[in-house]
């Protein structure tokens, strides 16, 4: 997530990466290209309470609410601002001006605006009242890229507070305005101000017609998810604390992130479709959790081996994502596993079928990283 140019290359990665955050990334793509359908394979073969309980986790809230899969795309975005000052902060130490690192930022960002508009739309030629313009990459390049200017042009304790004051404020703008006909504070999909703000001003469609979950106003919280990745990146690199310390920092960080989202919850609903301040705070203190756990496994004990499925994934993470709009990967897994599906038979067909996608996708991955193949943006 670090280089510089939208190419495809072949390259060697350096040795300053940390190896956790690429397993980190990989296990979250993991869920993204499909790791997903294992559960509801098993919840539809099975009927198991328990089965369909999991499968449920891997499924959004229809609004209000949070579920294990509404942490994968905050999570994504998270980690893109931990690499910041290993690739960003980097590029400081080593005598670039501030203006040509912000000239990468900027080109990066609207780079992903681009590539979501491309998944979205495709390059076809049809009206644009036909076309979605917000996106997942889109969300993501915007948010990284402010979240950069912030840490190029703010002092750390600014840092801090532009986190703050982003997250106050946003609970303030929808907690004391509304769309037109509903009362100050309404939280609806209708009546809330930031859909009302995107339907009068987005062009094209959104994707549930009166709301769009990447919409532009909702865009401003996704700055604090990836300016929390930054505050973490820095801590890890800051050569004052030993690693061990650094886990269990990140750790507490994480655990009282937790808590405030809970309290803030109450007012303030967790809530993804709106990207909310307490929704930050909750994600937020989960990716911390998780990335104390992979550094302090990885980085910190040396644990590895077990992580290079992971990391297959997760240092080609733009290449599978985008992948599914050249390539048919169901027919490449009915191509290879259909003949396994129908050994098994029904009801378990789908669960071996789910297996076979993730396969395919992941032994393509490994190809391209045996190849030294990445596509940087």
């Amino acid at each position: 997530m670090s280089a510089l140019n939208p190419v495809i290359r072949t390259q060697s990665f350096s040795h300053s990466r940390l190896e956790s955050l690429d397993a980190l990334r990989g296990f979250d793509m993991f869920w993204i290209i499909g790791g997903e359908f294992i559960f509801h394979g098993m919840a539809k073969a099975t009927g198991s309470p328990f089965w369909r309980a999991l499968s449920e986790q891997f499924t959004h809230p229809d609004w209000n609410g949070f579920h294990a899969y509404d942490l994968i795309f905050p999570l994504f975005l998270f980690m893109a601002g931990v690499s910041t000052p290993y690739s960003v902060g980097h590029d400081l130490e080593t005598g670039k001006s501030k203006n040509e690192v912000l000239w990468r930022v900027v080109k990066r960002g609207l780079l992903l605006v681009f590539l979501g508009w491309y998944c979205n739309n495709g390059l076809a030629i049809k009206p644009v009242a036909e076309m979605r313009f917000c996106s997942v990459l889109g969300r993501i390049g915007l948010a990284y890229m402010f979240a950069n200017i912030i840490y190029l042009y703010a002092r750390e304790k600014m840092q801090y507070v532009w986190f703050a004051a982003i997250l106050i404020g946003y609970w303030l703008l929808l907690k004391f305005t509304a769309a037109p006909g509903f009362p100050a504070g309404t939280l609806t999909m209708e009546g809330n101000f930031a859909s009302y703000i995107d339907r009068t001003i987005l062009p094209g469609k959104l994707y549930l017609v009166i709301h769009d979950p990447e919409g532009l106003v909702s865009t401003l919280p996704s700055i604090c998810t990836g300016l929390l990745g930054i505050l973490a990146g820095k801590l890890l690199r800051n050569g004052m604390f030993t690693p061990q310390k650094k886990a269990i920092y990140l750790a507490i960080a994480g655990a009282i992130s937790l808590v405030l989202a809970q309290i803030w919850n109450l007012d303030f609903p967790i809530n993804k479709n709106l990207w909310t301040s307490s929704f930050v705070l909750q994600t937020g203190g989960l990716s911390l959790l998780l990335l104390s756990l992979f550094y302090y496994i990885i980085d910190v004990l040396g644990y590895k081996q077990w992580a290079f499925f992971f990391k297959v994934i997760g240092i080609n993470s733009i290449m599978i994502y985008i992948s599914s709009r050249f390539i048919n990967w169901d027919h490449a897994n009915n191509a290879f596993f259909k003949w396994a599906g129908q050994l098994v038979g029904s009801p378990y067909n789908i669960v071996i079928m789910s297996i076979g996608f993730l396969a395919v996708k992941w032994f393509f991955l490994y190809f391209m990283y045996k190849k030294k193949v990445f596509l940087r943006v």
